[in-house]
């Protein structure tokens, strides 16, 4: 069995360690058949030489975080376990595609879903279609996640049309950034189910992340990166075009939408539906579709989804015969 030791200096070790060296607990956790060892200022691994490796790797990762932000969360120490253990992971060894800060699995759960996964992987545009609640805009966020941490791309870039849902933005109070981060308030919240807050907070004020309206995509090239575009049903065919336009070398691009929930002005055709018909039968690139049985979320959603896909067929009917 060979040992490492790691010295801290100039740290605070309540910070770092956490109470009662908890943090220390966790990693030791994770590395059953080895053993971690924490006294004073002094972290004593003893272990094989590919487990010393990953958790000397793991020390180093969260030594760094630490100069960065001057404490290590209990979140971070798992964000970090699980980044070493799984950076290598892809589909087709399992179903994960990232796993998440309080450390449970993100997965695509239904059939869609790993069409969906399948799809990105083949092809470097996608277009995922499906209703509220299918998990198109999660599992695309997820995908993202995992070409970052895999350092398969350097950046993440969500856009989404400035488009109310029957709200008016000019009463919301700030300046455009202000007024549009509620509107992209489900990609935070999938974001932060993925990255820990702190690191979150790096990628987006260093770039490494960027989320911002569909408006500032206008003349950008957008190179080795992951690019989604959510709600694109409310583009107009001119926005849609110039935002497929901006796609860069080493670059991917989903884009999602719900054709059922257009927002666009009764006049104004949408940009995704126009799409989806003058591209679809290009070579390498990708169509998903999702529906009802897609639904995740609270069990009454998929009924509500159903009910209103019964209803909208029925008023079809009847305006048809009319």
């Amino acid at each position: 069995m060979l040992e490492k030791v790691i010295t801290l200096e100039n740290i605070s070790l309540v910070d770092f360690l956490g109470i009662q060296n908890q943090n220390i607990k966790e990693i030791a956790s994770a590395f059953p058949e080895s053993k971690i060892i924490s006294r004073g200022n002094e972290i004593r691994i003893q272990g094989t030489a590919p487990q010393i490796l990953k958790i000397n790797d793991i020390l180093n990762s969260l030594l760094n975080h630490y100069n960065k932000y001057g404490k290590v969360t209990h979140e971070n120490v798992v964000s970090y376990i699980n980044d070493e253990q799984h950076s290598t992971t892809h589909s087709g060894a399992d179903d994960v595609l990232v796993f998440g800060t309080r450390g449970f699995k993100i997965t695509p759960k239904t059939k869609n879903q790993k069409d969906l996964v399948k799809a990105v992987e083949k092809n470097d545009l996608v277009f995922a279609i499906g209703p509220a609640g299918t998990g198109k805009t999660y599992i695309s966020v997820a995908l993202a996640v995992r070409a970052l941490k895999n350092k398969d791309v350097k950046k993440i870039i969500i856009t989404r049309p400035a488009v109310e849902a029957g709200e008016n933005l000019g009463f919301l109070p700030g300046d455009l950034t202000e007024k549009i981060d509620p509107y992209l308030r489900p990609i935070y919240d999938a974001l932060n189910d993925m990255i820990p807050s702190e690191k979150l907070r790096y990628y987006r004020e260093n770039g490494v992340i960027e989320i911002a309206p569909l408006a500032y995509m206008r003349g950008r090239t957008l190179n080795n990166a992951y690019i989604l575009l959510d709600e694109a049903q409310n583009t107009t065919p001119m926005q849609i075009k110039m935002f497929l336009t901006r796609m860069g070398p080493e670059s991917k691009v989903i884009i999602t939408g719900d054709r059922s929930q257009i927002d666009l002005p009764r006049n104004q055709k949408s940009g995704l539906v126009e799409a989806l018909h003058v591209l679809r039968d290009i070579k390498g690139i990708g169509f998903v579709t999702l529906d009802e049985k897609d639904v995740v979320r609270h069990k009454l959603v998929k009924d509500i989804v159903r009910a209103y896909n019964s209803h909208q067929d029925n008023q079809n009917d009847g305006g048809s015969k009319g």
